[in-house]
This record gives C-alpha cells, structure tokens and sequence, in this order.
C-alpha cells in the first residue's frame, strides 16, 4: 500500500487491495448500527469535499503517479458519496495518475439503495469497478439480530442491480455470527443466498472482538471445531457459477480457496479433511476462538 498522506485511523481496507493507493472520501460508516462491527465505533461519519481530496491527490509527487494501478476509496462506505461529488472525484483520480486500471470501495446496502442503475454505470465508467458488499448471513433472523436494517431479499436485489451496472462484487460473510443457536440456518441460507446471484467473490471470516461486547452477549459463541462444522455446511450447500471463494482472513483457523463450480468437491474434501483432523484434538476442538484485534 501507497502512503503519502497522514490518514484518520484506523484505516480498513481488503486483502486484495494491499497494494492500493487509499483516500478517504468519507470518514467512518453512515449506519454505524450493526452490533457485529466495530470498525467504525470510534468516529463520527463525515463526507469529506471535493477539495480535501484534490488537495490530497496534489501531494502524491508526479514522479510517483505513474506507479499507481490501483485505488481504494474509504471509509467504510464511500458509495454512499453523493454522486455530483463523487463523480468529480473519480474524474480527478482518472486525470491524476495515468496507469490507473481499477477503483473500488466498500458499498453498504444504504448506500447501493441511494444509487440507481445509470448511477452505477456512471461510477463504473469512470473505472470504480469494485464493490465490497458485506452480507454477513442470508438468514433473515440473524441479520435482525446484528442490526442490519436490510433483509437477505432486499440485499439480494440491491447486488444484482450492481450486477447489471456491470459492476464485479466482492460478498463477505461471517462463520460464528448466529451463534448456537442459528449456526445450521445461517449457514445453509447464507450459501443459498451467494448461489443466487453467483458474485464474482465471496470470502468468509470468523467472528472475533473488536467493540463487539454487546452482540457477543447476545449469542452463544461457537467453538474451534463448530466453527469448522458450520464452515463444512456451508461450502457443502455453496454452489454457485463463476465465483471465487476465499477465506483468507487472520481470523480463520480454516483457509479455503477455490472457483466455483471447478473447484467446489475439493472445498468440501478439504473442509471435511480439516473437520476431521479437528476431532482427533478435542482440547483445541472444544475451545472457544480467541482472536481479538486492537481496540481503538
């Protein structure tokens, strides 16, 4: 990752864009509601002007602009960016560094609800290509739990506007995030819900703490080894078209990786492998996950 300026942090942003130039339009979430993330507990949403950030795009030196393929707009949901703005913005990214081949951005259900279709293909014109959609859970109990506002349905058909903008949508969810309670149901109609609409990415993580109290007081955490047997009905019942799945995250004791349909029966041996190895280690099986990230 490219740094030429002081950032407000802390700063997020996907694995796959490591090596992304990152400004921040926006600063925090506009929600800020879901008892699941404390990314964003710390700050106070803001959009940023135009200006701040043609001031900021003037301190990368030109000798340097050249070396900038691609960008990443923050916070957590920059699309919700009103769009005069940010169509100014994207101009001002396309003039200023010329190798520019991708912009992509964190995109809440708010803010893919706020934009129409000839929105969307006005933004991907002007190269924002990607969207990082956090669906967390397909299951419309656990996605009243965290606070979602939004159901599977309404998520469902906000992606698949993206979709037909031509946009390339890159869905995350959550193992753990039901709890006990709703592991089974999660799973499977979170894997219901990637196979209908087939993203061009979906990756997973675990749940783990990080201003999270309130909604680990709400469910009955998963251990090691369910976490594993939730993770196993899922990519069981996942089978979707043209999709790559990941599960990548520091927070996953299971790294999976693989493009669906190709690749789906090693998902599961390599799931049910590693289900079954987890057995032969009860102690590590029965424990409770404990990654926890920083707190700000």
């Amino acid at each position: 990752m490219f740094w030429y300026f002081d950032y407000d942090q802390p700063l997020f942003r996907p694995p796959s864009e490591a090596r992304s130039l990152i400004f921040q339009i926006t600063y925090g979430c506009s929600r800020n509601r879901c008892t699941f993330c404390g990314m964003y507990k710390m700050k106070r949403f803001r959009v940023r002007p135009v200006d701040e950030i043609r001031r900021e795009i003037e301190l990368v030196p030109a000798t340097h602009r050249a070396r900038i393929q691609r960008i990443f707009l923050a916070d957590g949901d920059a699309l919700i960016y009103p769009q005069p703005g940010l169509l100014q913005i994207l101009e001002l990214l396309d003039a200023a560094f010329p190798a520019l081949t991708r912009i992509g951005c964190y995109a809440s259900p708010n803010a893919l609800a706020g934009k129409s279709r000839d929105e969307l293909e006005a933004l991907r014109q002007r190269k924002l290509r990607i969207l990082y959609f956090g669906l967390e859970s397909g299951d419309d109990a656990t996605l009243a739990l965290i606070d979602k506002g939004f159901t599977g349905d309404e998520m469902l058909a906000l992606c698949r506007k993206a979709q037909q903008a031509e946009m390339k949508l890159s869905v995350t969810a959550i193992l753990g995030l039901a709890g006990r309670a709703r592991s089974r149901e999660h799973a499977e109609a979170t894997a219901d819900w990637v196979n209908r609409l087939s993203p061009d990415y979906f990756s997973l993580l675990t749940m783990f703490r990080r201003n999270n109290g309130e909604h680990f007081r709400r469910i009955e955490q998963l251990s090691n080894g369910e976490v594993l047997e939730e993770a196993l009905l899922l990519v069981r019942r996942l089978d979707p078209q043209g999709t790559i799945l990941r599960s990548n995250h520091v927070s996953n004791s299971l790294l999976l990786e693989g493009r669906y349909p190709r690749d789906r029966e090693r998902v599961i041996a390599q799931a049910e492998t590693a289900l079954q190895a987890a057995r032969r280690h009860p102690d590590w099986y029965r424990q409770v996950p404990d990654y926890e990230e920083e707190v700000f």
